[in-house]
């Protein structure tokens, strides 16, 4: 259903309606669209709940995601530089891909929060803001936040500005996020909640970063993910003027039902990129463990495998942290697997990198 609403961009929404949306009903195209969302996310967990190697696979994809959530807030950095700096010494890391890290720092960080406490709170909220901005601004206190057009400097929203009903705006949306019940389906939950947090914007900065980590939490809290494997927002780079204009439509337009269906519909696409990916990744470590075993048989191992696909970069000291081999003989190592073509040696300023091309390529294709 939908309704004019008299909000004017440039006054802050102090308004804004708490949760559930008093107008909105789950309608047919949302009821059908999340069968096949539900079916993509299922065959995804059930993916994720085989695999041996289960972390190696997450560790690349989080990477990924900390790169392209990101992006979406103009913080962009190449796929190398970002793989490079993950085994780099932190003051030859620019500061834009230490943003990026920090989200990947963020995601975990509420992840151990979620599993500790079963639930999501306010509070974990903002440790994980603070972690990605690390500060501790906090929830926003002074007026004056809008939200701007990049293109053209027109003012498209202005969020809550009165510090007492932000707070009283997230102390809802905590209840609704840790509340089961029977008039909204999980999924339709999240389209919910996630909207509300970006229209509260409770935060100085990261409000879309912190946002996309709490999709995927949320997805954890209720059962439908058992580790955060799944985000949405490669899809959201490219599809981000129709994800901006949804969100406006919600708050100008009340229209619920076309925001809900296109966050179910990238739910389910990205949950068919994600298995495909992890297949991909999960394929080419066997293809390589197989090359090893041919080839160079004495120093086939599988937590060497594991950990030349742990990141694209890789160094002799992590061989020796993981106890794979002494210097010399971790060195010895990887000069043999660069020999064979499964790494290649390169030099950056002192230091020596042996880089996995085979996954290099997977994750900057996909």
């Amino acid at each position: 259903m939908k309704k004019e609403k008299s909000i004017h961009p440039d006054k802050p929404y102090n308004s804004l309606p708490t949760l559930p949306p008093e107008d909105f009903i789950e309608t047919d195209p949302i009821l059908r669209q999340l069968i096949n969302s539900h079916k993509a996310l299922a065959e995804l967990k059930g993916y994720a709940e085989l695999l041996p190697n289960k972390s190696i696979v997450l560790s690349s994809i989080t990477v990924k995601e900390a790169k392209d959530s990101s992006e979406i807030e103009n913080i962009i950095t190449t796929h190398d530089e970002l793989f490079r700096s993950l085994v780099m010494k932190e003051k030859y890391i620019k500061p834009e891909v230490k943003e990026v890290l920090n989200y990947k720092k963020a995601l975990f960080k509420g992840f151990e929060l979620l599993k500790k406490h079963k639930l999501l709170t306010v509070n974990m909220i903002i440790q994980i803001q603070q972690e990605i901005e690390q500060n501790s601004a906090g929830i926003r206190k002074l007026p004056g936040t809008k939200l701007v057009s990049d293109s053209t400097g027109e003012v498209l929203y202005t969020p809550p500005d009165n510090p007492q009903v932000i707070i009283n705006l997230l102390k809802n949306l905590e209840e609704f996020i840790n509340t089961d019940s029977d008039r909204f389906d999980p999924l339709t939950k999240l389209a919910i909640v996630h909207y509300q947090f970006e229209a509260i914007h409770p935060f100085y900065d990261a409000n879309g970063r912190t946002g996309r980590i709490l999709n995927v939490l949320y997805l954890v809290l209720k059962g439908l993910l058992n580790e955060p494997f799944l985000y949405l927002s490669g899809y959201i780079i490219k599809h981000k003027p129709e994800y901006y204009r949804l969100l406006r439509n919600v708050t100008f337009n009340g229209d619920w039902e076309n925001w809900v269906l296109f966050i179910l519909k990238v739910i389910e696409i990205t949950a068919k990129e994600t298995l495909s990916l992890s297949k991909e990744i999960v394929n080419a470590m066997e293809s390589v463990a197989e090359q090893i075993k041919t080839k160079r048989p004495k120093i086939y191992s599988h937590d060497l495998v594991e950990l030349i696909f742990s990141n694209v970069y890789t160094k002799i000291s992590m061989l020796e942290e993981k106890k794979i081999a002494s210097r010399n003989i971790a060195s010895k190592y990887l000069k043999e697997l660069s020999s064979i073509g499964v790494l290649k040696e390169i030099k950056v300023g002192k230091e020596k990198f042996f880089v996995n091309e085979m996954l290099f390529k997977i994750l900057k294709k996909s």
